[in-house]
């Protein structure tokens, strides 16, 4: 089984969107979660702690910095998973 198969990209979105407390057709591979949405560094660790939960792996305060759109998020997870240490 692919690490891409390992989560599936709607319910990340609906994770996403719970904790941002959006709906989930705002949740668009172009939006820019911090410019759009107005994540902050409070809703950025929500965020890791909920998908560190949904993964079962360990997302750092950097890390979670740098994500922007669902692109990053969905390249942070796959590491994450190809890498779980």
């Amino acid at each position: 089984m692919s690490v891409e198969a390992a989560f599936d990209q709607d319910e990340v979105r609906e994770l996403v969107a719970d904790v941002l407390e959006v709906e989930v057709d705002s949740i668009t591979p172009e939006v820019d979660l911090v410019r759009d949405l107005g994540v902050d560094s409070l809703l950025a660790m929500e965020l890791a702690v909920t998908l560190e939960r949904s993964y079962q792996v360990r997302i750092e305060s950097h890390e979670i910095a740098e994500v922007r759109t669902m692109p990053d998020i969905s390249a942070l997870l796959n590491r994450k998973l190809q890498n779980p240490a």
